[in-house]
């Protein structure tokens, strides 16, 4: 693919099962050009996009010494790797390599324009395509949101290559009912005639966001075309009845057996993830002996607590250098 400014690729060559590949957005270089706090040189890597090799460009920030320790900090719906931009210069100041990538369909990187071009399963495997690429090692895995629905299949998918957890207001589930808020969250995404991205990040904060955090949250989505991934997220949670619910099980036979660091640090104002670590502490072996923690604020807690996040962050990276 080349690398040229556009907002609109096609690629209209044929997959192995007959379908037209993906047809990709790309948002213009333009859209970011104001950002609020995000100082951060972009990155860039690609992998294969579907069974035809449609290659997608995906973006990610690669942050302090290149020989450090790797501190993979995942985002979730519908934001992206500026969700962390107050946490990654402190953990990349305390000598780790901050890596933050954007999920494929959100921030800097490629965006499929239809809604059946993202799978659970696909965001899996353009990430740990993506984790092979660089080949990471020694990594501490650092989630929240669908960051720790794929970050955890991907620490499941290749144990070897992490060395710690850190999970904050996400989880894995292997089905069963959806919670009420969650359910409503699913609904509005599906059937809301408007999707405003950045307000809605808002509304999941208890700080509250300015204008110029709110404009930034909205920047990858030019208009409604870019918004496929973000809008149907919700609805690939892998509760009762979905597809992924046999994946979930399996990556869970490897937590069952996980004894490296593995650290939750939920908040005290999310009412979709409330008590969800009680699924993680005493199950996984890895959590015993940690420092589990409350943080305080709402869903996106790297809005409101990233001090806290990020004490917790070195903690268990340092209990995986010692380790």
């Amino acid at each position: 693919m080349t690398l040229e400014r556009t907002s609109d690729i096609h690629h209209a060559n044929k997959s192995g099962h007959g379908r037209e590949a993906l047809k990709i957005l790309r948002t213009p270089d333009a859209a970011f050009a104001h950002l609020a706090d995000f100082p951060f040189a972009p990155h860039w890597c690609e992998v294969r996009g579907d069974a035809s090799g449609t290659p997608l460009r995906i973006h990610f920030v690669d942050e302090g010494p290149r020989d450090g320790r790797p501190v993979l900090m995942m985002h979730g719906e519908p934001t992206w790797s500026y969700l962390y931009r107050h946490m990654i210069g402190p953990v990349a100041a305390a000598g780790y390599r901050v890596l933050a990538p954007d999920l494929v369909g959100f921030g800097k990187s490629d965006k499929p324009a239809a809604k059946s071009d993202y799978s659970y399963a696909a965001h899996v495997d353009w990430m740990r395509q993506w984790v092979e690429a660089l080949d990471l090692t020694g990594i501490t895995l650092v989630c929240q949101d669908w960051g720790s629905l794929i970050g955890l299949r991907l620490v499941a998918a290749m144990p070897e290559r992490f060395a710690g957890v850190v999970l904050s207001n996400g989880g894995l589930p292997e089905g069963g009912p959806a919670p009420r808020a969650f359910a409503i969250w699913r609904a509005f995404s599906k059937w809301s005639p408007v999707f405003p991205i950045g307000k809605i990040i808002a509304k999941g904060t208890k700080r509250g966001l300015s204008e110029g955090e709110i404009a930034a949250y909205d920047a990858p989505f030019p208009d409604a075309r870019y918004k496929a991934g973000a809008r149907i997220f919700p609805a690939l949670v892998p509760f009762a009845g979905n597809v992924a619910v046999p994946d979930q099980q399996a990556a869970w036979r490897v937590f069952d057996a996980w004894d490296k660091p593995f650290l939750c640090a939920f908040s005290d104002g999310d009412p979709i993830t409330r008590g969800g670590e009680s699924r993680f502490i005493g199950r996984v072996p890895g959590t015993a002996g940690q420092n589990h923690r409350t943080l305080s604020g709402g869903h996106f807690i790297q809005e409101d607590d990233p001090q806290g996040f990020v004490a917790a962050i070195l903690e268990v990276a340092g209990n995986g250098e010692n380790a």
